[in-house]
């Protein structure tokens, strides 16, 4: 990958994405996430070759300038967060299309986003806790949320919240789920037990360290 038309195609690539020019110059081409606007891909041409600014992990960021000469801190940019890769021929594609990739998950990544991923992880005839879930989406501080995201749960069918209780496997109260008893319908049909408005966490509850 060597032309700034093809950085282009491939981080239009991916999902809700766009180009942008927001600068009163040409040579800046953005790819940007709708709904945010944040951009994730900065294309530019400088010093006769074309430039990309990502956004890179800090635990991957000085891997990337280790192995690529060619990969150095972000122009124009904060550099603990952002590289710069230099188009010059010496990196692989698959090198290119990673660190781009890299870079649009870090942008679209949100708590809500990592909450309903874990969610999707509970296997069918179990439940996991909201501690559970907060550990599993990456902060185990977060359990308050947790409860929040799943109330919002945009895609029911796919995004099984009806499987998350509280730390003693207790189901949520009746406003959730279509109303009373809407919640232990579903884990029953799920093969989970409900007594008493109650799952067994020994019995249905997850392991996190193998979901």
């Amino acid at each position: 990958m060597q032309t700034r038309e093809e950085a282009l195609a491939y981080g239009l690539s991916f999902p809700n994405t766009y180009q942008d020019a927001p600068f009163h110059d040409s040579n800046w081409q953005l790819v940007r996430v709708q709904g945010s606007r944040k951009a994730f891909l900065w294309t530019y041409e400088r010093d006769g070759y074309i430039n990309l600014n990502v956004k890179a992990n800090p635990e991957w960021r000085d891997f990337w300038r280790n192995a690529f000469e060619s990969v150095i801190p972000g122009y124009h940019q904060n550099k603990e967060h952002w590289n710069t890769i230099i188009l010059d021929g010496s990196i692989p594609d698959e090198d290119v299309k990673r660190m781009i990739a890299e870079s649009y998950d870090l942008v679209t990544d949100s708590p809500a986003k990592r909450i309903y991923e874990a969610v999707k992880r509970i296997p069918k005839g179990h439940v996991a806790t909201y501690g559970q879930i907060a550990e599993l989406a990456g902060d185990k501080k977060m359990a308050r949320a947790v409860g929040n995201a799943l109330h919002r749960n945009p895609d029911p069918d796919h995004i099984p919240c009806f499987r998350v209780v509280n730390a003693k496997g207790e189901l949520s109260g009746a406003f959730a789920f279509g109303g009373a008893g809407a919640q232990a319908d579903l884990l029953l049909e799920d093969g989970v037990e409900v007594v008493d408005g109650r799952v067994d966490l020994r019995k249905y509850g997850i392991n996190v360290d193998t979901v």
